[in-house]
Order: structure tokens, then sequence, then C-alpha cells
């Protein structure tokens, strides 16, 4: 199985760390950041295929996070997490891009299996855009 890069956002100190060292215990690779500004930065200068972020944080909130993400990262899926059984929340990040959302506490293996689908669905995004691409490199060379 291909390298999944993950990126966790959460400003909960110790749920952040203990679910970085749950995954890496499942050989993910995977970093973690406090705040969305952070995340932002990070991306920037790291591939990620997935992004988990909480939806609840001081500063930026996981809502204006996803939308900057998507922005930015378009192919980068998102999954959001919150502690607050906040459907409409949930449905509104949903709407602006994001692949799926979980309630904490979650289960790390129903964690882990949203992360190999949003990855799923982002290598498939890639190569779509690798083929099109093809095709208009073909066509931009009269079909040579």
């Amino acid at each position: 199985m291909e390298t999944i890069r993950v990126l966790l956002v959460d400003d909960e100190v110790e749920f952040l760390d203990t679910l970085l060292k749950r995954m890496r215990k499942r050989q993910v690779e995977v970093a973690g950041v406090y705040s969305a500004e952070e995340a932002l930065r990070y991306l920037e200068s790291s591939p990620v295929d997935v992004v988990v972020l909480d939806v609840k944080m001081p500063g930026m909130d996981g809502i204006d996070a996803l939308k900057a993400i998507k922005e930015r990262h378009p192919l980068v899926e998102v999954i959001m997490l919150t502690g607050h059984a906040n459907v409409e929340v949930a449905i509104q990040g949903m709407e602006l891009g994001a692949f799926d959302y979980l309630m904490k506490p979650m289960d790390i293996d129903e964690l882990l299996y949203k992360v190999q689908d949003a990855c799923k669905k982002k290598r498939l995004h890639e190569k779509r855009m690798l083929k099109r691409k093809g095709v208009e490199t073909e066509s931009d060379n009269g079909g040579v």
C-alpha cells in the first residue's frame, strides 16, 4: 500500500498527541499541529493527502480553515472532527468540500478507514487530472 500522508489539526494537546502516537503505531505517516494557522503554513511546505481537522479551535475555526485549504490545495481531502453533536456544522463542512466528518471521541480504526477512503479519492482525482492533461498535451501537439 502506498504511503498516506496525514496532517492532524487540533488545539487539544493531549488528544492530538495521543492520536499521533496511535496512528504512528499503525505505520501512518502523520504530522500534527495545534491550530488552523499552523496547518496552512505546514501545507505550503509539505505534501499531504488528508487533513483531519477539528471544527472548534481558537483563532481560525475548522470551517474557515476548510475553506482556505480547499482554495489553496483543492486536491487535499479533509475530514472534519467535532466534539459537539452539531449536525449543521458537519453539513456545512460537507457542502464546502470536506470528505467526511467524525464525532469525538472516535474509534481509531474508523478514522483510519475514512483516511484511506479519502486518500483513494484524492489519488483518483490526481489520475484523472494527469489523464486530462495528457489528452490536452496530445491535442496541443496535433495528436503527436
